[in-house]
């Protein structure tokens, strides 16, 4: 971000410190690049953007109880919103395992407003002057109750933008193919061994069920999130913060956000815990477990095509192999499977980090926030591509279910309540002895006549959902 190296000087409550010249960002951002291991993690896009709408609505509040004078009120708030538009993504730079607090990524969010409203006001970019990082930008607030109340605001916002219309998406495409092939007969398979025969329209049942069922969990989930602990300061008390601020500023960031929002009666229990969160976490590990269970089905029931169930086709969107011209491998399952494993593992550490916390402070709130936000992120990229690249064009191979349903010997249930359960048995033990079909057998025995067995071979299958 520097030219040529150049810096200038910028001061914290420790002292000077040399910041690159063309930086938002002032001491307390730069010490923290200098001090935490930086690695190849970033915060979220999502995170960043909600801080700068906390930023807004607090500058907001602010102004209207009497606490920061409307002209550096109406500053913080131009760059507050540049921020909360992704205009300043680039200057957040703070590695993600810093304090446990979130203090630096408050700070460096704090400096970057600091330092754009200085540069709007002519005074170029960064600096303490007119408007400061910590008096202006934020007053009446800690990190304690901005960190988690950004995290509320950027996972429901996350969710609701790109996660939950891309699983509606999956189900109608659920509902699609249902319509189109779920007629078709097949065999069920219990232990990976022939059962009873089913239609593809109750295999597509079950899965939509997986999703809706998700959906269903994940939005109920989302409520907890629109109580926010914004306005309870340092311990959760609301000390320190003017009369009536809480209740405009969580006014005004719902107005910005276009959402629902509520006060916690008492913020501490939404600071020093995060039930809330990790509610959604909980969801999204349920949700990726269906993923996880459709996309090997469907990859169980593709494969071959010729030495496996090959009663499925899959769309063929890539070469599969470097070394075996011609195989096309079920690549979009795989990622979904990989993506709800990610998943799985994502909600461990957001439960691990929701776990840290004591008396009036959880100390792994970056943790938890980067963790489920990327599981929104990777669930909404995944549902979507899984939908469009493998989904919507699943197909069935008519034929090979047919065959498969002719040979499977499991039809014999069907003969129980008329012959027995031994008898039913010997039956079928003879026709997979002599390589016949069930069918064969039954009028080899002379057990039934071909009409009845048809009949009861019928029933299997009523009641197609």
């Amino acid at each position: 971000m520097t030219r040529g190296g150049e810096t200038r000087t910028e001061h914290d409550s420790l002292g000077a410190v040399e910041v690159p010249a063309d930086a938002y960002w002032g001491a307390q951002t730069e010490r923290a690049r200098a001090n935490f291991p930086r690695g190849d993690d970033r915060f979220p896009d999502a995170l960043v953007h909600a801080f700068g709408a906390v930023k807004l609505a607090c500058a907001r509040a602010n102004a209207a109880v009497d606490v920061l004078p409307a002209s550096l009120a109406a500053l913080v708030e131009e760059a507050a919103g540049e921020v909360a538009r992704g205009g300043l993504d680039g200057a957040i730079v703070v590695p993600v395992w810093h304090s446990g607090s979130g203090t630096q990524l408050n700070m460096n969010v704090n400096e970057v407003i600091a330092g754009r409203a200085n540069e709007l006001a002519g005074r170029g970019r960064g600096g303490r002057e007119p408007v400061h990082p910590n008096d202006h930008v934020n007053r009446s607030q800690s990190s304690n109750d901005v960190v988690p109340t950004a995290l509320h605001v950027a996972a429901i916002a996350s969710t609701e933008q790109r996660l939950l219309p891309a699983l509606a998406a999956l189900i109608e495409t659920l509902d699609e193919r249902r319509a189109a092939i779920g007629d078709v007969e097949t065999v069920g398979r219990t232990h990976l061994m022939d059962a009873l025969p089913i239609t593809l329209g109750h295999q597509l049942t079950a899965w939509r069920e997986l999703a809706t069922g998700a959906r269903a969990h994940i939005e109920a989930s989302l409520e907890p999130l629109r109580t926010v602990p914004l306005g309870g300061a340092a311990v959760g008390t609301g000390a320190g913060t003017p009369d009536g601020f809480k209740d405009r500023a969580i006014g005004e960031l719902a107005a910005v956000i276009e959402r629902e929002l509520m006060p916690a009666a008492l913020p501490l229990g939404r600071q020093a815990a995060h039930a809330a969160p990790l509610g959604l976490s909980g969801a999204l590990r349920d949700l990726a477990t269906g993923l996880h269970t459709i996309a090997e089905d469907v990859r169980l029931l593709g494969s071959g095509p010729r030495c496996g169930l090959g009663e499925l086709i899959l769309p063929a969107n890539e070469p599969g192999s470097s070394a075996m011209p011609g195989k096309v491998n079920p690549t979009q399952c795989e990622a979904m499977v990989m993506i709800a494993l990610q998943v799985m593992a994502n909600d461990q550490a957001c439960a691990l980090a929701a776990r840290a916390g004591h008396l009036q402070l959880n100390t792994a709130r970056p943790l938890l926030a980067v963790n489920l936000l990327r599981s929104i992120d990777l669930l909404a990229e995944g549902v979507a591509s899984f939908d469009a690249r493998c989904l919507a064009g699943l197909d069935v191979d008519r034929e090979r279910t047919r065959e498969l349903r002719e040979r499977s010997l499991m039809l014999v249930t069907a003969l129980v309540p008329r012959l027995g359960y031994d008898r039913a048995a010997a039956i079928a033990a003879r026709a997979h002895r002599e390589g016949i079909t069930l069918r064969e057998a039954v009028l080899a025995e002379g057990a039934l006549e071909a009409g009845e067995f048809d009949a009861l071979i019928a029933a299997l299958t009523s009641g197609t959902p």
